[in-house]
């Protein structure tokens, strides 16, 4: 998977979650949730959706790995 298929995979999921959400809008090195303005349930259904859509599983010991856009994006690649 690369960094543009990551970002496209996300983009999809955050289509239901947080639908005025753009990637190319927020900062990539700041925290995602304060970013997207979405509460602890919408990054667990974020968390979900990748699962769904890549089959890769972010679990919840990771969470903090995954707190920004490069970090979350970097792990789904390192993981594909």
């Amino acid at each position: 998977m690369t960094t543009d298929e990551a970002i496209d995979h996300l983009q999809a999921v955050l289509a239901d979650i947080a639908p005025d959400a753009d990637l190319r809008d927020i900062k990539r090195t700041a925290n995602l949730r304060e970013e997207l303005d979405i509460d602890s349930m919408d990054f667990l259904r974020l968390v979900q959706g990748v699962h769904a859509r890549t089959g890769i599983d972010v679990p919840e010991g990771d969470y903090r790995k995954v707190a920004t856009l490069d970090a979350l994006v970097a792990y789904l690649v390192g993981k594909a």
